[in-house]
């Protein structure tokens, strides 16, 4: 009888001992999680939500169209603040160029300058330095119901050099190409030139040139007048922007595919999607070390930063 008395005071501690290392490892580990000043990111790294930027405090920051959904959730996530797209006074690619070479901006988020605000920039004395934040993929789309889904890089050269001019040279119908374009020192139109055509003169555009980057996404989109047009632009602006992304309606566009590889998320990522680039955070050279503007474009490129970058939707760099 004592003995089985012994037997049950040793279990009855045993599962009180068992049950406080439990209750004092969940405690612990509560302790070590996620508060309401911290985030962790996929690997598990602990990052400050706390403020560290006010309003006030902010350099002045322009950006391009595309990257302005990125700035502003970077500028919300650094200063805890629901500052407007109106208060950030966003101009686009080139009006931002031309302020930061001016010195009327510190720190600009774009695609890559064009050969004409390089230029500029020669011309005023001013060196930009120019640091990749984001992957980014140049795309090409064409109506939804065009037959053709994959183009090769080459093919895509003829048809804006002018030497293919049919769908049915390329595997769809027989159908007249109507290449659109976009003006130059458009960001989209940077990137066609130094990205796909290498050195290749773009035929000239007659009519084919639309203003805005949405502009050419409609053009594509309409099947009775863009049953045979093809466009471009970058990934993000094309599916995270625009709504009409949809292959499966005639009043939609599809992303072609690029020597077989369909852009998305995945291949951008990964850099399978063969036009690759980055949207870029640019300063001045002599954008002094200590100043705010270099503070913010340490703060986008930090675990912090591409982990804002990625909740919006972009492929970090890092």
């Amino acid at each position: 009888m004592k003995q089985k008395t012994r037997i049950m005071i040793t279990v009855v501690v045993m599962i009180l001992v068992v049950g406080a290392c439990i209750f004092a490892y969940t405690m612990a580990n509560k302790d070590k999680g996620t508060t309401s000043s911290t985030n962790e990111t996929q690997n598990n790294e602990v990052i400050s939500t706390e403020p560290i930027y006010t309003k006030d405090s902010l350099p002045r920051i322009d950006a391009s169209l595309a990257t302005q959904p990125l700035v502003s959730a970077m500028v919300k996530n650094f200063t805890g603040e629901d500052i407007s797209d109106d208060e950030l006074e966003y101009s686009n690619t080139h009006p931002g160029y031309v302020s930061l070479i001016d010195g009327k901006n510190d720190i600009i988020v774009v695609t890559e300058p064009s050969e004409e605000e390089l230029a500029y920039a020669k011309e005023k004395g001013v060196e930009l330095e120019v640091i990749p934040v984001v992957k980014e993929g140049f795309v090409f789309y064409v109506n939804g119901k065009n037959k053709v889904n994959s183009l090769t890089l080459e093919q895509i050269q003829k048809i804006y050099t002018g030497e293919i001019t049919n769908w049915s040279e390329v595997g769809g119908d027989d159908e007249k190409i109507i290449p659109y374009q976009r003006p130059v020192n458009s960001g989209s139109q940077t990137g066609i030139l130094s990205l796909v055509m290498n050195g290749k003169k773009m035929m000239d555009p007659v009519n084919n040139i639309i203003s805005t980057m949405e502009g050419i996404i409609a053009a594509v989109a309409d099947y009775k007048d863009g049953k045979g047009s093809i466009g471009y632009s970058y990934y993000y602006y094309a599916t995270a922007m625009y709504n009409l992304i949809d292959e499966n309606s005639e009043n939609g566009v599809k992303l072609l595919g690029v020597d077989g590889v369909v852009p998305s998320y995945d291949t951008i990522k990964d850099d399978t999607y063969p036009i690759k680039t980055n949207y870029y955070i640019v300063l001045r050279k002599d954008e002094p070390e200590d100043s705010q503007a270099r503070k913010l474009a340490n703060d986008m490129l930090s675990a912090r930063g591409q982990q804002v970058a990625k909740e919006a939707g972009y492929v970090p760099v890092k």
